[in-house]
């Protein structure tokens, strides 16, 4: 029942799940100086710990876009490189950058990983 590719995909699973939370600790601690680099549009309108969770995730959801994707213009990627023209992800700190890219990079990645272990897992491989 258990495969080398299910073991994999488990062992990516975990690996996502604790980068994820351990960013997501980093990521807690570091919003205000990220918000203060960053500037989001939506920050303009009231203060970030104002917005509800789903709102401050989908602020962190842009930053990462801008700074993974910043010459991609279609879908919501294009969408936060609208909203955030002013942010250069060459000169954006590494201090500021690797905890958004690790909590929604390997959210990103666990989801797909999640995907192919429960395909595995209905399949018997």
């Amino acid at each position: 029942m258990h495969t080398p590719a299910m073991a994999m995909a488990f062992s990516l699973f975990l690996l996502c799940f604790i980068t994820c939370t351990l960013c997501g600790i980093v990521l807690f601690f570091k919003r205000k100086q990220i918000n203060a680099k960053l500037k989001h549009p939506y920050l303009q309108h009231r203060p970030f710990n104002q917005y509800p969770l789903a709102i401050q995730a989908s602020i962190m959801l842009d930053y990462f876009f801008r700074l993974m994707f910043p010459d991609t213009r279609f879908w919501l990627i294009g969408n936060a490189n609208d909203l955030l023209p002013h942010v250069d992800p060459k000169k954006t700190p590494l201090a500021l950058k690797w905890p958004i890219v690790g909590f929604w990079g390997s959210c990103w990645l666990g989801l797909i990983a999640m995907i192919v272990l429960w395909i595995m897992l209905f399949l018997g491989a």
